[in-house]
C-alpha cells in the first residue's frame, strides 16, 4: 500500500493513540480512515489526518467528552466553553461534597435533636418546578426568586417542600404563607429537626431527621419541608438556620 498511506500502526504511533483508539473513533464517525482493504480490512490513514486525530486526543486528556469531540470537529461553535461551564460546576459540587465529608469527620455522624410539634394548616403562594437530583438547589432558588418577586419581600419564613422519593427528576416548591392564598399546607404532627450550617449540607440533619423517625416506627409523609429561619444575604453560610420538618401519620 503507498498513494501516501499510513497502516494504521504507524499512524497511532505518529498521533500518539493506540490501534484500539483509532477503530473506536472510526466505529463513533469521529475519525474514519482513509483506505480499507476490502480483501483485509485492514486500516489506512493519511498524513493529513495527523492533526485531526491529534486534536481527538488532546480534547480527550482534557476530559472533553467523545460527543463534545465530534461537536467540535463538526465546527460547532460553544461547545468548549459549555463543556467547560459544566466541568466548573462539578469541580464546585465536589467542594460542597467535600465541605460536608468534613464536616462528618470532625462532628461525626450525623445527629440531630428531634422534637414532635403541631402545625395549622396554612395558606400559601407556591412556587413550583421540576428538576433533575443534582439542580435541587438551583432550582429551589430560582424559586425563592421568583416567589419573592411575584408576592413581594416575606413576612414570615418562606418553606421549601420537597418529595420523600429519590426519583431522577422531582418537583420542588417554596412557599409563602398569605392569608388569601391558593394552596394550603396540611397541618399536623410534625418531627422536626434544626439545622445550623450551609443550606448544601442539609442532608446531614434531614439524614438524622429521618433516621429518627425510622427508629421511632412512624411512616413519614411527604413532602419534606425545609423553613428558612434566617435571611441568606445576611447571614454567613455557616449560621444560617433552617428548621426541617416530617408530617407523621395522623393519630387514630
Amino acid at each position: 500500500m503507498n498513494d501516501g498511506y499510513l497502516p494504521i500502526g504507524r499512524f497511532a504511533r505518529l498521533c500518539r493513540l493506540s490501534v484500539k483508539q483509532l477503530r473506536h473513533y472510526d466505529q463513533l464517525g469521529l475519525l474514519a480512515p482513509a483506505h480499507v482493504d476490502p480483501d483485509t480490512g485492514y486500516r489506512y490513514y493519511r498524513a493529513g489526518q495527523a492533526r485531526e486525530a491529534l486534536l481527538i486526543g488532546l480534547l480527550r486528556s482534557l476530559d472533553v467528552p467523545l460527543v463534545e469531540v465530534g461537536r467540535v470537529l463538526a465546527g460547532e461553535a460553544g461547545v468548549l466553553g459549555g463543556v467547560r461551564d459544566r466541568m466548573e460546576a462539578d469541580l464546585a459540587r465536589r467542594r460542597r461534597t467535600l465541605a460536608t465529608l468534613d464536616r462528618v469527620l470532625a462532628d461525626g455522624l450525623p445527629r440531630a435533636e428531634v422534637s414532635l410539634v403541631s402545625e395549622p394548616a396554612r395558606r400559601v403562594v407556591m412556587a413550583r418546578e421540576v428538576a433533575d437530583q443534582e439542580e435541587i438547589g438551583a432550582v429551589t432558588s430560582a424559586c425563592v426568586v421568583r416567589l419573592i418577586e411575584a408576592t413581594g419581600p416575606p413576612t414570615s419564613p418562606l418553606v421549601g417542600l420537597f418529595p420523600l422519593d429519590l426519583s431522577p427528576r422531582v418537583e420542588v416548591a417554596v412557599a409563602a404563607e398569605a392569608e388569601d392564598g391558593p394552596d394550603i399546607l396540611p397541618g399536623g404532627v410534625y418531627a422536626s429537626a434544626t439545622h445550623i450550617g450551609p443550606y448544601d449540607q442539609l442532608a446531614l440533619t434531614g439524614h438524622a431527621l429521618f433516621a429518627w423517625v425510622t427508629a421511632h416506627g412512624h411512616t413519614p409523609l411527604g413532602p419534606l419541608r425545609e423553613v428558612y429561619i434566617s435571611a441568606p444575604a445576611a447571614t454567613p453560610p455557616e449560621q444560617l438556620v433552617t428548621h426541617l420538618m416530617i408530617k407523621l401519620e395522623d393519630p387514630e
